[in-house]
This record gives structure tokens, C-alpha cells and sequence, in this order.
């Protein structure tokens, strides 16, 4: 079985000014996303998805990899990272889940950039020119909220209905003049430690 891909997309954003105020070192948000056919489309409820996971989200993983990697440079100069999919209407969310939340897909990314977090994560259905969100977050630290970010495009003519556009994002930068601190900070103010925030 071999990946379909009707297209692919790279997309870089570089934020200059943010609240009227110039950014010391502009944020940049690196987008690469692939439009294939989806592989379950036409096929009624598949009970087993795993035979085109296993054919389908490697290669898929490592090609977007290298288009974020070429983009930007370097896998080190990554500082927070994400990953989506959006299934077209023919589709279930199961079939865009099922691409990028196996570590086939994943594996590629987090390796080329040396992370250590989970991937955040969005998977949705839609149409054509759905909005396409990708949620970033610090490769290391999940509680570094100066990146927690969101990439938010779309592809005027994906997914078709029988399509699946899976995308990963990637930035060099947090929020530009970020204040609102972190998540240890409010742990700590509210008396409340890093493994049991919630205090249970």
C-alpha cells in the first residue's frame, strides 16, 4: 500500500509587531501539511486500521519532518511543536486520529528536534478550506506557557471529501511579549506541586 498525497503545503508566518509594539526577534511559525487520499474512504466501517497506519504514517511523518526541518534550518532551533489532521466529510475522526497519534508519525518529529513533551494535538472533520489549528507547545517544557501557541490556516481546496490533510507546525520563538508567567509560578502561589497540580 503506498501514500496517496494529492499535494503538500509549507507556510511560514514571521510576527514583526504584536500589540503595536516591535518584537525583539520576530516569532516565526513554520507549517507543512500533506493533502492524501484518505485510505478507509469508500470502504464502510473498518474495523482494523492499523495494516495503513502501519503502511501510511512513517513515510508520512518523515516527509513532513524534512519540510519543517529544510524551512527552519536546524531541528535545535525548533522551540515548540504540534501536530493535526483534519478528515474530509466522507471521513470519520477516527481515520484522522489515526495518522498522527501513533508514534510512527511522531517518532520523526520529536527525534529531529530532540524533545522531550508529548505532541500537542488537534483532529477534526471538515470541508474544503476548513480551519486548519495546529496547538504548539515547548518541545521540553509543558508548563513554558510563552509557547503555547496556535498555528491556524487553511487549504482552500482540501480535504475533498474523501481526503485527509494531516499537518505538524513548528515555531522558532514564543508569544511575542509574553507576561502572563507559568503554570510553576501559579503552582507555586497556590500551594500546589508540579506532579499533583490539582491538589488531589
Amino acid at each position: 500500500m503506498s501514500i496517496r498525497i494529492r499535494k503538500t503545503v509549507l507556510q511560514i508566518e514571521t510576527t514583526h509587531i504584536e500589540g503595536g509594539r516591535e518584537v525583539a526577534e520576530p516569532l516565526r511559525l513554520v507549517t507543512a501539511a500533506a493533502v492524501l487520499t484518505n485510505p478507509w474512504a469508500g470502504r464502510g466501517f473498518v474495523e482494523d486500521l492499523r495494516p495503513e497506519i502501519h503502511a501510511i504514517a512513517s513515510p508520512l511523518g518523515e516527509q513532513l519532518t524534512a519540510m519543517i526541518i529544510d524551512a527552519i534550518g536546524s531541528g535545535e532551533a525548533v522551540e515548540a511543536y504540534g501536530k493535526s489532521a483534519i478528515v474530509g466529510l466522507s471521513g470519520e475522526i477516527e481515520h484522522a486520529s489515526a495518522l498522527i497519534h501513533t508514534l510512527r508519525f511522531g517518532n520523526h518529529f520529536r527525534t529531529a528536534v530532540g524533545a522531550k513533551s508529548y505532541l500537542a494535538f488537534c483532529n477534526s472533520r471538515g470541508p474544503a478550506n476548513a480551519p486548519l489549528m495546529i496547538p504548539l507547545m515547548d518541545k521540553n517544557d509543558a508548563g513554558r506557557r510563552s509557547h503555547y501557541l496556535t498555528i491556524q490556516t487553511a487549504i482552500a481546496d482540501a480535504p475533498a471529501a474523501d481526503e485527509i490533510v494531516v499537518a505538524l507546525g513548528a515555531s522558532v520563538g514564543g508569544r511575542p511579549h509574553h507576561r502572563i508567567g507559568d503554570r510553576y509560578q501559579d503552582l507555586q502561589e497556590l500551594g500546589h506541586d508540579v506532579d499533583n497540580p490539582a491538589s488531589l
